[in-house]
């Protein structure tokens, strides 16, 4: 069993950034993919990053491409995701996922556990 606590969310301007971190109990941390999603108000769930075990492997929705980057330390038990120039339209909760398989996965489903969230607005 894995918990995992969403830190770093606020309310921001239009073109600033903001670092999310998501700090995971236990010890088999870096066996875990590792995923970034969020929802917005009356909207679906979308991904947003997600990492391998070892952090060799990225991958992000276009809309956040060359804005976010996803990252992390094993030896802390974190992942993190740096959001640069933000935009009102990134406004939604973000959660964190881990992900027992070891394949990148963009589909919420196959994450096994999820944070509670923290909350990202983005005023224009």
């Amino acid at each position: 069993q894995v918990q995992l606590g969403e830190s770093g969310g606020g309310l921001v301007q239009a073109g600033d950034s903001l670092r999310l971190s998501c700090r995971a109990s236990g010890r088999a941390f870096s066996s875990y993919v590792m995923g970034w999603f969020r929802q917005a108000p009356g909207e679906e769930r979308e991904f947003v990053a997600a990492i391998s075990r070892r952090g060799i492997i990225t991958d992000y929705r276009d809309s956040v491409k060359g804005r976010f980057t996803i990252s992390r330390d094993n030896a802390k038990n974190t992942v993190y995701l740096q959001m640069n120039t933000l935009k009102s339209e990134d406004t939604a909760v973000y959660y964190c996922a881990a992900d027992r398989s070891p394949t990148v996965s963009r589909t919420g489903d196959e994450y096994d556990y999820w944070g509670q969230g923290t909350q990202v607005t983005v005023s224009s």
